[in-house]
């Protein structure tokens, strides 16, 4: 009887070693070390997996992957423009390549034309990634008080991306009026082949300096991914937006117009631990005669351990024709400190 229960022991024992075994995923780098663990994410040229033996997830430069092997389900984004749903597996017909497969297809692809993998057998909580940075100053000379915030949301599917955004700085001092700056977005984009991509997105802008209540614009348009890399993604879009705006003074009224836009964005990650990037866009009337504006963001984040980091973050708007008394331009320059999940 104690034989049957230790050998009835082993071979449960073995059993499931062989679906742990199975679960993992194995990378071979170029240094040909082997790492197994479970893959989590690739995004912005980083390979982030999670292993039995480190409390801490490893994150790996992607191209110094030479093959992996996962029989889990992923989104896999290709740098140009193909969206695939399926695992991931090393070749032997296919030297330097691995191949994307599914019920319905298998393809090669070489490891550097991939540009970002996610599970899809995840919950929604983890397909949301989302940071937050703060920074405040504080000065006993007029009881100064100065607060600036600085937030993102975003969430991936296999065709669609939503993502959200609210910044803030305000400040206060003795006998001076307060200073309020928010500026907030939402937006989504629809993939279509060959990294084009549909635009609905929404800017809401509140600024002191030229008097603004609200700006609320909505914009629709087409876009495309001119570069997408593991080292950069440089994008363009056009379209048109309805632009609608009230102001703090009283004897100013609503003013609603038509737009055009056409906007530039950049992200380069290929520094380490350096994130860069920056957008531009341009907004020329097409109500009112002459009117144009002009909004540019710049970021410089630099990640720290634990997902902590360090941003300094540069946003301007700039309108050439402004209501009485109001500054063409208006422009924030933050430090925050914050946490990324």
């Amino acid at each position: 009887m104690k034989h049957i229960m230790l050998a009835t022991f082993i071979l449960s024992f073995l059993f499931c070693s062989e679906l742990s075994a199975q679960k993992n995923d194995t990378i071979v780098m170029k240094t040909n070390n082997f790492i197994i663990g479970d893959i989590k994410e690739m995004n912005n040229g980083v390979l982030v997996v999670s292993t039995k033996y480190s409390d801490s997830d490893f994150k790996i430069e992607w191209l110094q992957v030479k093959s992996l092997k996962s029989t889990k389900l992923y989104l896999i984004n290709l740098s140009d423009g193909t969206r695939f749903n399926g695992s991931i597996l090393t070749s032997i017909d296919f030297p330097e390549k691995v191949v994307l497969f599914n019920d319905k297809i298998r393809i090669p692809v070489r490891v550097k034309d991939i540009v970002f993998i996610k599970q899809v057998e995840q919950t929604f909580i983890s397909r949301i990634d989302a940071e937050l940075s703060v920074g405040f100053n504080f000065s006993k000379v007029n009881n100064l008080a100065q607060l600036s915030i600085i937030s993102k949301i975003s969430y991936t599917g296999s065709k669609w991306f939503f993502n959200g955004g609210y910044n803030r700085v305000s400040s206060s001092q003795d006998q001076v009026n307060s200073t309020l700056r928010v500026d907030a977005n939402i937006g989504s984009r629809y993939f279509f082949k060959q990294d084009w991509f549909a635009i609905l997105a929404a800017d809401f802008l509140s600024s002191s300096e030229q008097q603004l209540k609200l700006r609320s614009a909505t914009r629709g348009g087409m876009g495309k991914y001119i570069v997408h890399s593991n080292k950069m993604y440089f994008a363009g879009g056009t379209g048109l937006v309805w632009n609608n705006e009230r102001y703090d003074g009283i004897n100013i009224p609503d003013r609603n117009s038509l737009e055009a836009f056409a906007g530039l964005e950049v992200n380069l990650f290929d520094f380490g631990d350096l994130d860069l990037s920056s957008s531009v866009s341009a907004y020329p009337s097409l109500t009112e005669k002459g009117r144009f504006r002009t909004d540019f963001n710049f970021s410089f984040k630099y990640n720290l351990p634990l997902e902590f980091f360090i941003r300094l973050g540069l946003n301007y708007n700039f309108d050439n024709k402004p209501v009485e008394n109001a500054s063409q331009s208006d422009y924030v320059f933050q430090t925050t400190f914050g946490w990324e999940k």
